[in-house]
């Protein structure tokens, strides 16, 4: 039986204790850089789209839309059988994206190689390398989550949205409807991660199911859905896959959605501040403290003070999209220690 860490007793003791109220210019400042993010992403990709579609079909030789007849011929090869289609389609991509981006990450935390990517390690002291018998042991709870516990969950969710209609319809959503379908599922996975997420951080709570995922105080990539079975249900997958059941989204906007939430939840868990990646810093925090940064954005822990010692750290100095190739660790130094 683990002992458990001072580091986890002040997490519990703090989240025991309650939340700290902040003003509402604090979150109103949150709420506006979230709105730009969102925003300025969904300009972009509106404005780039069309774009995008006409030289992807110059490349491709396709005369009219490249993507539907892709779709079309996909979706009448499946001959009605689309409860398979639908399954195939929201396990096999994203399992390519996950497996795909944390294979590369954990032969960079095995071998503790390459070192222009090793530099960039946000916590400098911890997984160099990673422990084999430590990311043997999770590799086997991530696994078990990822059949047993997602893959049920996807059959489930099909069920409940035929209900609504076909997933599978053979008529592409447009380009602008699946990016407003991304901010709503953006904005729902906030709402429900943070909250679910602080919930399995109540005491009564903690040391029976989340304490597992905070095994790692120094996250990796493929510990982003190491957690217990009851918890990977409840915080990880359902804040996720509740968004398309409620817009009723087609296929290809959830396999997309799909892709993104476990390339961000990769990048949050990796350890590593990367050039021109979205900063890991807050949730790698969350990690090293226990009771700060419980959301995805941070809007929510703005408005419930879940991010007040963090705004007073380096790593909150560090928080922000690395675009040039020195080490935030080397530009934004840790304060030196005061001497003894």
């Amino acid at each position: 039986m683990s002992v458990e860490t001072k580091s986890e007793r002040k997490g519990a003791e703090a989240e025991a204790s309650g939340s700290q109220h902040v003003g509402s210019g604090g979150l109103w400042d949150s709420v506006k850089n979230a709105a730009f993010i969102i925003g300025s992403g969904i300009i972009f990709l509106a404005a780039f789209g069309n774009s995008l579609t006409w030289h992807l079909q110059k490349f491709w030789g396709a005369s009219g839309d490249f993507w539907q007849n892709l779709w079309t011929k996909l979706y009448l090869s499946f001959d009605g059988h689309y409860t398979a289609l639908f399954c195939l389609g929201t396990m096999v991509a994203p399992t390519l994206a996950f497996w795909g981006s944390n294979a590369l990450l954990m032969i960079v935390d095995y071998t503790g190689k390459p070192s222009f990517i090793t530099r960039y390690r946000i916590q400098t002291d911890k997984n160099n390398p990673v422990d084999p018998d430590k990311l043997r042991h999770a590799l086997k709870c991530v696994i078990f989550n990822h059949l047993c516990v997602a893959g049920p969950m996807v059959v489930a969710v099909h069920h409940v949205m035929t209900w609504r209609g076909n997933p599978c319809g053979p008529e592409l959503p447009t380009f602008h409807w699946a990016l407003m379908e991304l901010a709503v599922f953006s904005m729902v996975e906030e709402i429900l991660f943070y909250y679910s997420h602080r919930l399995f951080h109540h005491p009564s709570l903690y040391k029976h199911f989340h304490k597992q995922h905070h095994e790692w105080t120094a996250p990796i990539g493929v510990v982003s859905i190491y957690a217990h079975p009851l918890e990977h249900m409840i915080s990880n997958t359902f804040p996720v896959i509740i968004g398309p059941v409620i817009m009723g989204s087609h296929l290809s906007t959830t396999s997309l959605w799909l892709c993104i939430a476990l390339l961000s939840t990769t990048i949050s868990h990796c350890g590593y501040h990367l050039p021109f990646l979205p900063s890991p810093e807050f949730h790698d925090f969350h990690h090293l403290r226990f009771n700060q940064c419980f959301g995805v954005f941070g809007v929510l822990d703005r408005l419930h003070g879940t991010d007040n010692k963090f705004r007073q750290t380096k790593q909150y100095e560090r928080h922000v999209l690395l675009t040039s190739l020195t080490p935030l660790n080397d530009s934004i130094p840790d304060a030196p220690k005061k001497s003894q």
